[in-house]
């Protein structure tokens, strides 16, 4: 199991999502179109990244917080932050 504790995210994490929910991940950053790389949890091949750099297949990472909701209070994978909506968005 790879420890990301201390390291920075790349880009700035959201929610965290209850046990059995699924994660929000539309940003592209969570994509290397380049490279795949062995996922930290089931070690197959996914171009899927958290918001850490972490090479993890997304529903490994539900699967994961689903099986450690303890341990997935500390942030190792979250949903994207969403937009704030803006009331005038609502009246359009």
């Amino acid at each position: 199991m790879t420890r990301i504790r201390g390291k920075k995210p790349l880009f700035e994490p959201g929610l965290i999502p209850a046990p059995g929910h699924v994660l929000d991940w539309r940003d592209g950053r969570h994509f290397d179109r380049w490279q795949d790389r062995p996922c930290a949890l089931c070690e197959q091949p996914t171009p899927m990244r958290s918001h850490y750099g972490e090479p993890v297949h997304k529903a490994c990472a539900e699967d994961w917080i689903r099986q450690n909701p303890s341990e997935a209070r500390l942030g190792r994978f979250a949903s994207d932050v969403q937009a704030k909506r803006r009331l005038d968005d609502d009246h359009a």
